[in-house]
């Protein structure tokens, strides 16, 4: 079954006029003049998707992050890793599918990998809890990265996560202590880090196993505070209002380079990573591998250190008065500013 998202419908339009063209050659014996005819088809279709996809909106780009054929950390764990031996189990409660991690090798060097995983169909879904991990696989996490750290094993994270689990049971179960420890324990972890947003980066839950020395997203994932959805009914009391508030959010690939809260962007093929999942998972394997050479030719003093300056730099910003949604809705001056305050008044002559 073809999932086709609504701004792809003119290159399935043309994908299906020139199937129906090939098909009537074949079928009729045509001449090298219907040869020439299907040459320009081609050409068309592919400038189409390129001048799609090079156009993308912010919305159009999430819509792409959560595409079900999308490649998802077990993909990756087959194409760009080798010798993947998972681990289970927090140790404390439970196992958690949505949370998966293991031993393995990223060409020669041997890592611990921990990522989050979805399912492809409602079975498997149901098995992943659709990606969204509860305490235990965030508990289960840190026990591996400790695991790694004990045996000077490098950790590469693959985020892909609407968000934590947010159920009564994960409540009762501490989700924000088992995130916060994480955050905690790996700013402080002396093994090289490495995290890598390969479709939805969801809010603490992504972060929960985001700190990193280096953190790379794929050109088409997308990584925030909260979902558009969300944002859109607080602030606009409509879901609808999602792509707007994409917009607003700044969460592409793009804005995340430019406010310094990835290092780098791994390109995808023209279309996305479900398009040619080969090819991104070799080009992930090549990023992955020059950042972690990087990252192992400095002293662990010298990578904590710069671990910690990374996180110290997040979140600057400039402050300036700030009109009301009201006044700028009208166009007037902020009440607040300095350019309304009324004029002081002399004081009183004393009694």
């Amino acid at each position: 079954m073809i999932h086709q998202l609504d701004f792809e419908k003119p290159i399935l339009e043309l994908q299906e006029k020139l199937e129906a063209l090939k098909r009537h050659r074949e079928e009729h014996g045509l001449d090298v003049n219907f040869d020439e005819e299907i040459r320009l088809m081609e050409k068309k279709l592919e400038e189409t998707r390129r001048q799609i996809f090079s156009n993308l909106t912010p919305w159009q780009r999430v819509q792409l992050a959560r595409h079900p054929k999308r490649p998802y950390t077990l993909d990756y764990l087959q194409r760009t890793f080798s010798d993947f031996r998972e681990l289970h189990g927090d140790r404390l409660f439970a196992e958690d599918r949505a949370m998966v991690g293991g031993f393995a090798k990223l060409d020669q060097h041997r890592v611990m990998v921990i990522g989050t995983q979805k399912g492809r169909d409602t079975k498997e879904n149901i098995l992943r809890n659709f990606g969204s991990a509860h305490p235990e696989g965030y508990r289960k996490a840190m026990r591996l990265m400790r695991l790694a750290n004990k045996f000077g094993l490098p950790i590469i994270t693959l985020i892909d996560t609407a968000g934590a689990y947010p159920g009564i049971g994960a409540e009762e179960r501490h989700i924000a202590e088992a995130i916060a420890v994480n955050l905690r324990e790996m700013i402080l972890l002396e093994v090289p880090i490495i995290a890598v947003i390969i479709g939805e980066g969801g809010s603490g839950g992504a972060l929960g196993i985001g700190v990193a020395d280096r953190v790379l997203i794929l050109e088409n994932a997308y990584y925030s505070v909260i979902s558009p959805e969300g944002c859109a009914a607080i602030l606009w009391k409509d879901r609808s209002a999602a792509p707007q508030a994409a917009e607003a959010l700044k969460i592409t690939a793009k804005d995340l380079l430019e406010l310094k809260l990835v290092d780098e962007i791994v390109p995808e093929p023209l279309g996305g990573a479900h398009n040619d999942p080969d090819t991104i998972a070799q080009t992930l394997k090549e990023f992955l591998l020059r950042h972690l050479n990087e990252l192992l030719a400095l002293p662990a003093p010298e990578r904590l250190k710069q671990r910690y300056a990374k996180y110290r730099a997040c979140g600057h910003f400039l402050e300036k008065p700030q009109a009301t949604f009201e006044t700028v809705a009208r166009g007037t001056k902020n009440p607040t500013s300095r350019d309304s305050e009324p004029e002081a008044q002399p004081a009183p002559p004393p009694a």
